[in-house]
């Protein structure tokens, strides 16, 4: 939020004044698209993307939901422009190579969150307080389990519930990267709608 503030401002200001949006153009034209240079940074849409996830959902959802935006949405723009041209459109500028591309580096991506980082590293300050959502175990929902007439949830745990896991978190980023809402920038729909995901799939399974 200390970074977005001042970033938004002088992107507002930059629209009102055509002499100050030459020289920020100018300075920093290197670091943008082209369609930034009329519209709006995307690095706004980032940050603000990046805080909703942090405020509002479990830490560990939320880091991996920053970690698909910046892996899984350069995965799918380098292979889609690599490869797309040989595989299926599914929608304007988006084929089936970008999105499987980000499939696979989400599933890479989760599986070495959960698998590998988190249980080397920490736990950090306030961890206790706010402890990480998905803890290894996978059941299904108690009305799952009511309708099939099963004594008890069935349960997954350690790697075959980080391999489901990883799984899921790779169709949320290929699907949150491929989808358009109203023409958003992706930096914030892709983070929001993969932590979204995520955290309804561990609320239904975790």
């Amino acid at each position: 939020m200390a970074g977005l503030v001042p970033i938004a401002t002088v992107d507002f200001l930059r629209h009102q004044y055509p002499s100050l949006n030459r020289l920020y153009v100018r300075c920093l034209g290197a670091l943008m698209r082209e369609t930034e240079y009329a519209g709006w940074n995307g690095v706004i849409f980032y940050l603000l993307g990046a805080w909703i996830v942090l405020r509002f959902f479990p830490k560990d959802v939320s880091v991996v939901a920053v970690m698909l935006l910046s892996w899984c949405d350069t995965a799918a723009s380098t292979f889609g422009r690599l490869y797309g041209r040989y595989t299926p459109r599914i929608r304007r500028g988006k084929s089936l190579a970008g999105s499987f591309a980000a499939f696979l580096v989400g599933v890479a991506t989760a599986g070495w969150f959960w698998g590998i980082l988190a249980p080397q590293t920490g736990p950090f300050p306030g961890d206790d307080q706010h402890p990480f959502m998905f803890q290894g175990i996978l059941r299904l929902p108690t009305f799952v389990v009511n309708v099939l007439g099963l004594d008890e949830s069935p349960i997954l745990r350690g790697p075959a519930a980080l391999g489901v896991m990883s799984l899921w978190s790779g169709f949320v980023a290929a699907g949150s990267e491929v989808v358009d809402i109203f023409g958003w920038d992706d930096n914030l729909t892709i983070p929001v709608l993969s932590g979204v995901g995520i955290w309804g799939f561990l609320k239904l399974f975790g």
